[in-house]
């Protein structure tokens, strides 16, 4: 389809190209082959009179044209893609759609896992790709890469619709065999007396919720190990005496799989607040609004 003489697939080429920086991952990103996507830059530059893309040592850079033209190109795109999502027949049941969610490995497994279990009855053809949070997780969100955001509240940037989907209390995890746990309990001394397991998250290393509350009520522990997921705290503490907080949804579930027990936290924390979050331009997209409408069921059950 040609607007003004322009092919309109050639705008799905440039956003690509400018979101990677290269040739062969646009290709890669839109199936396209190396040529295909030489040729569609080739075309786009013809167009628009301009380099747009300039190779300079390994990588490509844009032209200040090309960076005030992208903004544009990229919100008609988001336009277009809404437009469309508007439609009212939208249909789970024969739905080929690939919705893309970041998440922490927690949610992934308490929420994400049963989502795509339900989805492999109800709705065979819809993909889920489901990613852990990064640097670029915001910018990506921003430009309609991403459809679903879940993350704690103080993660978010405000910029895009967002609600709360559930409170999730945290607990003390330690091995069974762990003496300090032998009780069912832990005092406070015990607590910061313990070598612990922290989580960290992503490139940015950002404080989990615990450690964060942690800070606020000037509570300090002596960490031993760090890991970037919370599944893997398990792992670090089986067969040692050390101790890790972790949601109590995952302890639990995670409890029925290692060897390891559950106690309370020694004082008083505040429960997290878990938003769901996504693009504002797509308030009104049918199968987004099915979507969560998923995942909001699965939050109540886990309640």
């Amino acid at each position: 389809m040609r607007f003004k003489g322009l092919d309109l697939n050639l705008l799905v080429a440039f956003d690509a190209l400018m979101s990677t920086r290269s040739v062969s991952n646009a290709a890669k990103r839109l199936n396209l082959s190396q040529p295909a996507m030489s040729a569609a830059l080739a075309r786009l530059r013809d167009y628009f009179g301009d380099e747009l893309l300039v190779l300079q040592g390994k990588r490509m850079h844009p032209t200040a044209f090309a960076d005030d033209l992208m903004p544009q190109v990229r919100q008609s795109l988001m336009n277009l893609e809404s437009m469309l999502a508007k439609s009212p027949n939208f249909d789970p049941t024969t739905s080929r759609r690939e919705f893309r969610i970041v998440t922490s490995d927690y949610v992934q497994s308490s929420m994400i896992v049963p989502l795509c279990r339900e989805l492999a009855v109800e709705a065979p053809g819809i993909k889920i790709d489901c990613q852990l949070p990064q640097g670029t997780t915001s910018q990506h969100l921003d430009e309609g890469q991403i459809d679903i955001m879940i993350t704690p509240e103080y993660i978010l940037s405000g910029d895009h619709p967002a609600y709360e989907l559930y409170r999730e209390p945290q607990v003390v995890v330690g091995a069974l065999e762990n003496p300090i746990l032998q009780k069912g309990y832990l005092t406070e001394e015990e607590f910061a007396e313990a070598g612990h397991v922290a989580v960290v998250l992503g490139e940015q290393r950002v404080t989990s919720y615990a450690d964060r509350q942690l800070e606020i009520m000037g509570k300090k522990r002596h960490i031993e190990v760090t890991t970037s997921i919370f599944s893997a705290v398990p792992w670090y503490v089986e067969g040692t005496e050390r101790i890790g907080l972790l949601h109590e949804s995952l302890a639990r579930e995670l409890a029925r799989r290692f060897k390891i027990t559950v106690v309370p936290v020694p004082f008083p924390v505040q429960p997290m607040r878990q938003m769901l979050c996504y693009h504002a331009g797509r308030e009104e997209d049918a199968g987004l609004i099915w979507l969560r409408g998923k995942i909001e069921a699965i939050a109540r059950q886990e309640a």
